[in-house]
């Protein structure tokens, strides 16, 4: 096949991990090529913008786009350009898997959980957000809507239907926000029906948040909005070892966009020694979009390899090698 993807390096270790994710991809030799766009602090330096149009442009022409992540400010200075990509290309699911892998910090094994996540609406929304003249009150508004809760459990028990994966639990708290989330539970409800061959549950999201803890085997795809599917899918990844593991898809009807969780790292970006697992594993979820399954599935197994074999491991997974040397190392296994 012949396909050229987006890539936005990013800011602080992105563009480490991304040169790693590059030169694995490069060794699978499925024909892919990349053109190279800026977003985030990177792209205002060179250009004076944080999302350039031509990072749009390019991101609409190829369908699919590889991102490292962005730097967001806490608590002021520009909003979220991961929220900006996604309402822009109206990427309404977000799906986070959290796998255990050999020789982490799991506190868990056989583990595989996936959160489907509403990523367009609800309390990321960011509207009606006002603040007082007098800085006391705060607020904003959270909005669901009918369509976008259809479509992201519709999304959930598609891909459990696909990956013959066995439950869907819909995680809201319909008992006391009971018109933005019992809207999400009873088209959750509506839509179960219509697959009878895939179980479902429902749970209040503190009790999911307890139960991940205390019975996390019990769990198979969770479906839920944006910010509980946020802090849920955080949750999953500490039972796996940490956001060092932890890729993300954000998929549209038209574009996708394929990320790590994890944040830009500033301390320690140039340092050579981050760990490039998370978006790697976020390119193998854009391989399987791609329809490439079977090098889906090899760079998953020379993740669990490398990490088995405690082959030149980056300083977070407990070795004291660099981001160079674990990518020789996963290209290797790859390669076996």
């Amino acid at each position: 096949m012949s396909q050229t993807i987006a890539v936005i390096r990013g800011d602080g270790i992105g563009p480490e991990i991304v040169e790693s994710v590059l030169r694995v991809l490069d060794a699978l030799q499925v024909g892919l090529t990349y053109e190279f766009v800026e977003a985030g602090v990177a792209a205002h330096q060179h250009v004076g913008e944080l999302l350039p149009q031509a990072t749009i442009d390019a991101i609409l022409r190829h369908k699919v786009a590889l991102k490292g992540p962005l730097m967001t400010p806490v608590g002021g200075g520009f909003s979220s350009l991961n929220v900006e990509l996604r309402k822009r290309f109206d990427l309404y699911a977000n799906v986070r898997p959290a796998i255990t892998f050999p020789g982490t910090k799991a506190r868990y094994e056989d583990i595989d959980i996936i959160t489907v996540r509403e990523n367009t609406e609800g309390a990321y929304g960011s509207e009606g957000q006002t603040l007082s003249d007098d800085g006391e009150v705060a607020q904003s508004l959270i909005r669901n809507t009918r369509r976008g809760c259809e479509r992201i459990v519709r999304y959930a028990f598609d891909l459990a239907s696909k990956q013959k994966r066995r439950k869907v639990t819909a995680v809201h708290k319909a008992n006391i926000m009971k018109t933005t989330s019992g809207l999400f539970l009873n088209v959750a409800r509506n839509v179960a029906r219509e697959y009878p061959d895939i179980a479902f549950n429902e749970m209040i999201v503190d009790n999911t948040c307890m139960q991940l803890v205390m019975n996390p085997h019990q769990f198979d795809v969770i479906v839920t909005t944006n910010l509980f599917g946020d802090i849920i899918s955080d949750l999953c990844a500490g039972l796996v070892g940490g956001l060092g593991l932890a890729p993300g898809a954000n998929i549209g009807s038209e574009v996708a966009i394929f990320e790590a969780v994890h944040g830009s790292a500033p301390d320690i970006a140039g340092k050579g020694v981050a760990n490039p697992c998370a978006l790697l594993l976020g390119a193998a979820q854009m391989l399987s979009h791609l329809g490439l399954e079977d090098e889906a599935r090899r760079v998953r197994a020379a993740i669990r390899e490398t990490l088995a074999a405690r082959d030149r491991l980056t300083p977070d997974l407990g070795g004291s090698g660099n981001t160079a040397g674990f990518t020789d190392a996963l290209i290797a296994h790859l390669k076996n």
